[in-house]
């Protein structure tokens, strides 16, 4: 298994970054990652695969990969993806989606597509004819087509900076493009996700003065803000609960949240930069990427996930 992966038996994976403050139960570190950005945890497979950026967030520099980690036994893992190698080209991947045999990456101005076991290259959608400044989460709808959030930041040196335009894509048969969502009424969209029981788009803002969780249709024309905060902004990866919880990270107060029936609450603190995290559904695990830590954090949230 290679090093950059995880590296096993070593103290460092019981070291507990944050803590609970509700019913999630701190499990263990896995560690040895380059910039981990997102997780997504595959039912067929039973791993979860990580997207590394290996650097800047906005820098073209073909050395971005994902890993995959058994969910059963986090010690074994390998690199699926690198950019680089047998003519890969991979930047600097954030959000992960799967449909089918295909596992779609956001990677700066292009969405690629790989084969979720061999790692193969299938697709590359360049966005930079509809103007993408940083594609970010990735999304799969009911109906099979692709949605892209696009953040509208640059990550680099000078830290994050938002210059927009901000985007929703859609990405349809024949990877045709089209832009349902634009413009600074979005404030910066980050983490998405579909609610199954609500019928609904769930959409993070990533803006740093006003975070938002808001409600879209499927066909993505309208928004409508459920929950805003002026504090707990910078809002990243969400995922749905069980019960119709929406659980979410926020950059700004180190934390994971979870909003349920209007009212929301914190249920693990200080982590740092708490990026796009992935849900283990079979043992009711929450994996965390802390990218400045290099690190994928492995949370107990069967208490939580019970909860109605």
């Amino acid at each position: 298994m290679p090093s950059n992966v995880t590296d096993s038996a070593t103290a460092a994976q019981g070291v507990q970054t944050g803590y609970s403050i509700g019913e999630a139960r701190f499990v263990r570190n896995l560690i040895g990652f380059g910039g981990p950005e997102s997780v997504r945890y595959d039912p067929e497979q039973d791993v979860f695969y990580v997207s590394n950026m290996q650097g800047y967030g906005s820098v073209q520099d073909n050395n971005g990969y994902i890993a995959w980690v058994s969910a059963a036994k986090p010690d074994s893992g390998a690199v699926l993806v690198q950019g680089g190698v047998n003519g890969v080209r991979l930047d600097s991947p954030k959000g992960l989606a799967i449909h089918g045999d295909t596992l779609w990456v956001a990677d700066i101005y292009v969405l690629r597509g790989f084969d979720k076991k061999t790692g193969a290259p299938l697709a590359n959608i360049d966005f930079t004819p509809y103007g993408a400044v940083q594609l970010n989460d990735v999304a799969i709808g009911p109906d099979g087509t692709v949605r892209v959030t696009d953040t509208g930041i640059i990550m680099g040196t000078a830290g994050v900076k938002h210059i927009g335009p901000d985007h929703i894509f859609i990405v349809g048969p024949g990877g045709k493009v089209s832009t349902p969502a634009q413009g600074p009424d979005l404030h910066q969209p980050n983490g998405i996700t579909w609610d199954s029981a609500g019928k609904r788009w769930i959409v993070l803002s990533f803006d740093r003065l006003k975070g938002q969780i808001a409600e879209m249709p499927l066909d993505m024309r309208t928004r409508k803000v459920i929950w805003q905060s002026d504090v707990v902004t910078q809002l990243d990866g969400v995922e749905m609960l069980p019960g119709g919880g929406i659980m979410f990270t926020s950059w700004a107060d180190k934390s994971i949240h979870v909003l349920s029936n209007g009212k929301e609450r914190k249920i693990i603190e200080a982590v740092p930069v708490p990026a796009d995290i992935g849900v283990d559904t079979r043992r009711h695990r929450l994996a965390i990427p802390l990218s400045n830590l290099g690190r994928v954090q492995v949370w107990d949230i069967s208490a939580l996930s019970a909860r109605k």
